[in-house]
């Protein structure tokens, strides 16, 4: 199946709220657990980098696990960045850590690398052109910078997308339904994601398929 391109932002007011108000632990809790996997010497304190947060929810997952990170989460889209900073609210130790910034790559305007963490989730999809996310890597990394992006992946075929959107947002409102399949034809194939990978220069990333719809890339700059 070929891929079928999405919109890169996600705009709407109520789009942004739905997405805020699902929920995402089992998929969203695993990222973070396989990055800390990955890189148990991970340092304690640090610079964190999220491109494409959307409402925040892996970013602010990320930040509990690792309480000494300061965290620039950057979107394109300010209903998403109005919801994000809503959820982050009730929280003075996240408020004071997370710095949500509207951007949009590769034009984005950003505090200065290099960061010690770069993290993407749910975000590669919604690019047309994969290499704005590999370039930001290495724009915004450094010498021994993790890296994690984790997203969808796409099924052979439309009959397989339409299945697993009925098994896994059946009960969700329609614009997360729509979203989901849209997305699923809109995601790359691990062999894709290798290919961009080889042409950014980071060809010693690891790409791994973790569930039915999801795949995690991980790695360490200049390694």
């Amino acid at each position: 199946m070929k891929r079928v391109l999405e919109p890169e932002l996600m705009t709407e007011r109520a789009q942004a709220r739905a997405y805020a108000e699902a929920d995402f632990p089992e998929p969203h809790s695993r990222y973070v657990a396989l990055l800390l996997e990955k890189f148990p010497d991970l340092p304690p304190r640090g610079r964190a980098l999220d491109l494409g947060c959307g409402p925040g929810d892996v970013t602010r997952r990320f930040a509990r696990a690792c309480p000494g990170y300061e965290i620039v989460a950057v979107d394109g889209s300010p209903a998403m960045l109005r919801e994000a900073r809503r959820l982050t609210q009730p929280w003075p130790d996240l408020r004071a850590r997370i710095r949500y910034r509207l951007g949009r790559l590769p034009g984005a305007r950003l505090p200065r690398g290099p960061y010690d963490v770069i993290l993407a989730t749910s975000f590669l999809h919604h690019l047309a052109d994969p290499m704005v996310l590999w370039n930001a890597v290495r724009q915004y990394g450094g010498t021994g910078t993790v890296v994690m992006v984790a997203d969808l992946r796409r099924p052979r075929t439309v009959q397989e997308a339409r299945r697993l959107t009925e098994r896994y947002a059946a009960g969700a409102p329609e614009v997360l339904r729509r979203d989901f399949y849209r997305s699923l034809l809109a995601a790359f194939t691990p062999a894709e994601v290798s290919a961009q990978l080889r042409a950014a220069g980071l060809g010693g990333f690891t790409v791994e398929v973790i569930s039915d719809r999801h795949l995690f890339v991980s790695g360490r700059l200049n390694e």
